[in-house]
């Protein structure tokens, strides 16, 4: 069966694209999803998965929770992470988690989406990688799982308006 027309060169990111630009979301929202913008498909979603398992943990005082996030955001071989965790990071823990939460269900449909186009063989736009090296080129955090965290794991909020 034919797909029609207007799926012709789907673009996978048009939901990371609207959300980015969508003035009733708060502005780290559309940061986030900014960030995720020509990342790959499955890349992507388990990054921010991963990360958002690994907050979880420090933020259940888990043995080894702090090690895993330490490693996260130390690795020299991407910084993916640890720019959704940077853009993250200072808003409370709670903040931090449901605007992952949100993130991954944006990314879970995406990853839905380009395998319904795969078995539908309709063709995609090529994701268009944000990255004009293949490594990071900046300073990298440390590795030590004895960091400090800060205030903001800490700050009890009521409930936002989000």
């Amino acid at each position: 069966m034919p797909a029609p027309s207007h799926l012709d060169h789907f673009d996978l990111d048009i939901g990371l694209r609207d959300a980015s630009c969508d003035e009733n979301l708060p502005p780290v929202r559309r940061a986030i999803a900014a960030l995720c913008i020509g990342g790959g498909v499955d890349d992507a979603y388990l990054s921010v998965r991963e990360l958002r398992e690994a907050v979880s943990l420090v933020h259940e005082n888990a043995p080894g929770g702090r090690a895993k996030l330490a490693g996260i955001l130390s690795t020299q071989c991407d910084d993916f992470q640890r720019a959704i965790y940077y853009c993250l990071a200072g808003r409370g823990v709670v903040e931090m988690a449901e605007a992952m939460d949100w993130l991954l269900t944006i990314l879970k449909a995406r990853g839905r989406t380009a395998a319904w186009l795969s078995r539908l063989r309709v063709r995609r736009k090529d994701l268009v990688s944000p990255y004009v090296s293949e490594a990071p080129d900046g300073p990298v955090v440390s590795a030590s799982p004895d960091f400090e965290l800060g205030q903001s794991w800490f700050v009890e909020r009521g409930p936002g308006p989000y």
